[in-house]
């Protein structure tokens, strides 16, 4: 009886049916501050919801390291660290860089550098300074001083043994932190002389780790996510702002930022992996089970009553009484059942079956007109190109009426409104039911509200099936009258279904999940659909990096790696969701030495 939610997936992407302008309000190229400036601006503007804003962009393979580096940049040069201390700092504090900022002010730098793993003296030394040899503390051994490493920290060990321990590490899924191996140090280990001894020993294990440090800025970054998209696009996306957003990829796929689940508001996260686990789990084909039948005293398998008579008999031979479910004789009679009686009244029995007959028949409701507003999605995506072809025929005959926009802006707002409708129903399934909020409400409150949501809930399931009504007409075989008449009631039911699908978000976070104590957090209506993330801009300009490059080296090894820039030249990615051809980095080095930007070898021609 369980169904399979996931199914139910969106018939088309608003990339598709979107004819409006897109009048995006963010831009990757901007500052946070210009950023909020511009958001806050168009919001205003077009009267939407406030304290609702996100800005998103789509991160390629080909960008994730620009947008890594913007980062690093920041806390660079703010705190005047080296790159893979700043790399390390970024990644214990999950690339906030806000949220670094304001720690600085809150804690002691000397305090905020030692959580993140950074030692508080740091030198950056190739290997011990005296010229006598050096004796390992793993192996034992005595090494000369260029077969021997020492880390920020002051621990030097040789390479060899630094070599095994890194493999280890980095095989076991630790490349963003590699601590030293000295017994309680917290210092997290320089990723120059790991790339360096590993790159020598394993070079697949070397690539293995440049990609853990790249895809760090997505996996530990509250504010990237892959995108969900399957088979998988390659793309993250970045928002800026609310992350209960939803947003759509280059690539088509509309999710929610927040749990990376299909797009499903007005449903909160909570509620929607609830109600995808009921649908999808056998808990309503044992709950019927629990309604209709009852367990043998024998074998315990369930039994089906299939007559009026109470004896019933399971196929192992055991005769039980349906109405008590103990084992009794065969005999029995129209009163009477061979050795058995329960005429007594049993209270607990009763109450269960029948709270579990009514929690049945209430998830039923509830389901069957969530999945029959899906149903109905997934054939008005039939519309388009039914609608496509009756514009065609009105366009082509005598006519006053040539402007058939309407139409199409009409079909955008069913398939909007009908998609919050259809996600109403497993919100009202949760929010009225005893699953998640049996103790913040009484039963009063509970009727209260869900009396005027279900007002609202009505209203906008009548004006989205007349909408649909209108839509459905053959328009092209119309007179102009009755296209004209056909037009206004289009528009304005198109008005009236926003202005209802607007209204019932507002009674659900003001009315219904403001007063709760348990926050729930629902991504905002858009009358515009959902919002299609820009692509992040690419700019990279060497002889600034090299310039920051080396106004952060303390070392003849980090002015060494930012003079291997020799160049750009453009290319088109394999798998990239964008035609558009970009910039990308040449690698030049001795040795087949990796760039210190951590740029993956499917990026890079190797030399």
């Amino acid at each position: 009886m369980g169904r399979d939610a996931e199914d139910t997936s969106s018939p088309v992407s608003s990339s598709e049916l979107e004819q409006e302008d897109d009048d995006d309000c963010y831009l990757s190229d901007q500052g946070d501050d210009a950023l909020e400036e511009s958001v806050l601006h168009v919001l205003e503007d077009e009267h939407l919801e406030d304290c609702h804003w996100s800005a998103s962009s789509v991160i390629t393979k080909e960008s994730l390291l620009v947008a890594q580096r913007e980062d690093l940049r920041k806390v660079m040069e703010l705190l005047g660290l080296r790159e893979h201390h700043a790399r390390t700092l970024l990644i214990h504090y999950r690339w906030d860089v806000e949220r670094i900022f304001e720690l600085l002010d809150q804690k002691d730098r000397d305090r905020l550098f030692s959580e993140a793993g950074i030692p508080l003296q740091y030198t950056r030394n190739a290997g011990p300074t005296s010229s006598a040899e050096v004796t390992c503390n793993v192996c034992y051994d005595d090494v000369p001083p260029s077969a021997a490493s020492e880390m920020d920290c002051g621990h030097s060990y040789c390479n060899d043994c630094w070599t095994e321990y890194f493999i280890v590490k980095i095989n076991e899924g630790q490349s963003r932190r590699v601590r030293c191996m000295a017994p309680k140090c917290n210092a997290v280990c320089d990723e120059a002389i790991i790339r360096k001894l590993v790159t020598a020993r394993h070079l697949d294990i070397a690539e293995r780790f440049e990609r853990f440090l790249l895809e760090s800025y997505i996996e530990d970054n509250d504010t990237v996510k892959w995108c969900p998209s399957t088979p998988h696009c390659g793309n993250a996306i970045r928002v800026k702002g609310d992350i209960y957003c939803e947003v759509e990829c280059t690539c088509g796929c509309q999710f929610c930022f927040n749990c990376s689940l299909r797009a499903h508001s007005p449903c909160s996260c909570m509620m929607w992996e609830l109600w995808i686990k009921k649908c999808r789990d056998e808990s309503e084909t044992v709950n019927w089970i629990t309604v209709n039948t009852k367990p043998c005293p024998k074998c315990h398998k369930p039994v089906e009553k299939n007559g009026g008579c109470n004896l019933v008999a399971c196929i192992c031979g055991q005769a039980f009484c349906w109405l008590c479910g103990g084992a009794t004789g065969r005999d029995h009679t129209w009163s009477t059942i061979s050795g058995h009686s329960c005429g007594r009244f049993t209270d607990d029995q009763t109450k269960k079956t029948e709270q579990a007959r009514r929690d049945l028949y209430r998830y039923m409701h509830y389901h069957n007109r969530y999945k029959a507003h899906t149903d109905s999605l997934k054939q008005e995506a039939k519309l388009k190109n039914e609608i496509q072809g009756k514009i065609s025929i009105s366009e082509n005959k005598e006519s006053k009426i040539k402007d058939y926009s309407w139409v199409i802006n009409g079909l955008n707002r069913l398939f909007r409104s009908r998609r919050v409708l259809s996600y109403s129903y497993p919100f009202a399934f949760y929010m009225f039911g005893d699953e998640i909020f049996k103790d913040e409400m009484t039963p009063e409150e509970r009727e209260l509200k869900q009396n005027l949501f279900e007002d609202q809930q009505q209203q906008l399931e009548f004006n989205v099936e007349r909408l649909s009504g209108f839509l459905e007409k053959d328009f092209q075989l119309f007179t102009d009258d009755e296209v004209m008449d056909t037009m206004k009631h289009v528009i304005n039911l198109s008005n009236v279904v926003d202005r209802l699908c607007k209204q019932m978000y507002q009674c659900i976070e003001n009315d219904l999940l403001y007063p709760l104590r348990t926050p729930h957090n629902i991504a905002p209506y858009k009358s515009k659909g959902i919002d299609r993330a820009s692509e992040l801009n690419i700019s990279w300009d060497p002889g600034e990096q090299s310039s920051q490059s080396t106004k952060h080296s303390q070392d003849e090894h980090r002015n060494k790696q930012a003079s291997n820039i020799s160049g750009k030249r453009t290319h088109e990615l394999h798998g990239s969701s964008s035609s558009n051809k970009r910039e990308r980095v040449d690698v030049n080095g001795g040795g087949g030495a990796l760039f210190d930007l951590n740029v993956p070898a499917e990026v890079v021609d190797k030399i």
